[in-house]
């Protein structure tokens, strides 16, 4: 059950907020898999959830989605708070993950019904057409899932996820298996669905490069706490290096940021 004794009461601006998060905590029988976590997320940001293996990304994004309940703390998506006004707000988002195998007998276009008549998505066929042209994936629309490559299988994960024209998109390594052109293009969708939906993008990656591309701000995650919090340059500096894959190094091996010199 939620310990509610330490949720503070929603504000104007966590109202305002795409994500609020607040002394978010997960414990599975004697491990923290989060531990005290809080931020808030502006609406129409890319923020990049980083983390090694364990640190706790995959149970905060499950706890947003209300698809585990925290063990004490409080969540709002999009001003309702989660999961007890799930119902108010699911429909406005959606999650994308390589991992998640869509079923493997029904063809894409099949998948594809079955999940915009989930969402209620209004003419649902010319929405599967308007995302197989910008997808690119009327070559395979017709084919069962389970002869999908696997940078075929994420690209039709990624048209799962748009397929209700979210306000919310949260993303497990979007761009996993793909050719790097077609990840570039990738990632350029997906900054252009940004900008021309006002959405909200919450990203989980380890390829830092992309992050560098896609994010304006960057939270990192080790043992279930934030390790760091800021846009990509300012942990850069903070930690004189060149890439964020350089910082995620310094993080994982316990490696102190770069004391500023007056």
């Amino acid at each position: 059950m939620v310990n509610s004794d330490i949720t503070p009461a929603p504000s104007p601006a966590a109202d305002r907020a795409a994500i609020d998060v607040a002394h978010l905590t997960k414990v599975y029988k004697t491990t923290r898999a989060v531990d005290d976590v809080s931020f808030r997320i502006k609406r129409g940001s890319v923020t990049g959830l980083l983390g090694g293996n364990g640190a706790g990304k995959t149970t905060t994004i499950a706890m947003i989605m209300g698809l585990v309940l925290p063990t004490s703390g409080c969540i709002r998506v999009l001003g309702h708070a989660m999961p007890e006004e799930g119902p108010k707000v699911l429909g406005r988002m959606n999650f994308e993950s390589p991992y998640v195998d869509m079923p493997m007998r029904l063809t894409v276009r099949q998948n594809l019904t079955i999940f915009g008549r989930l969402y209620a998505v209004a003419n649902v066929g010319e929405r599967i057409a308007q995302l197989a042209a910008d997808l690119d994936l009327n070559d395979f629309l017709d084919r069962a899932n389970g002869k999908l490559s696997a940078g075929q299988k994420t690209r039709v994960a990624l048209a799962k996820a748009l397929i209700n024209q979210p306000e919310l998109l949260l993303l497990d390594e979007p761009t996993a298996s793909l050719d790097p052109d077609t990840a570039d293009w990738v990632r350029q969708h997906l900054l252009d669905y940004r900008s021309t939906h006002d959405a909200t993008i919450l990203l989980a990656s380890h390829n830092m490069l992309e992050v560098e591309r896609l994010c304006d701000r960057v939270i990192i995650m080790k043992r279930g706490r934030v390790e760091d919090d800021d846009s990509p340059d300012q942990i850069m500096a903070r930690y004189n290096r060149a890439t964020l894959e350089e910082v995620f190094l310094d993080v994982a091996r316990g490696r102190a940021p770069v004391a500023e010199t007056s």
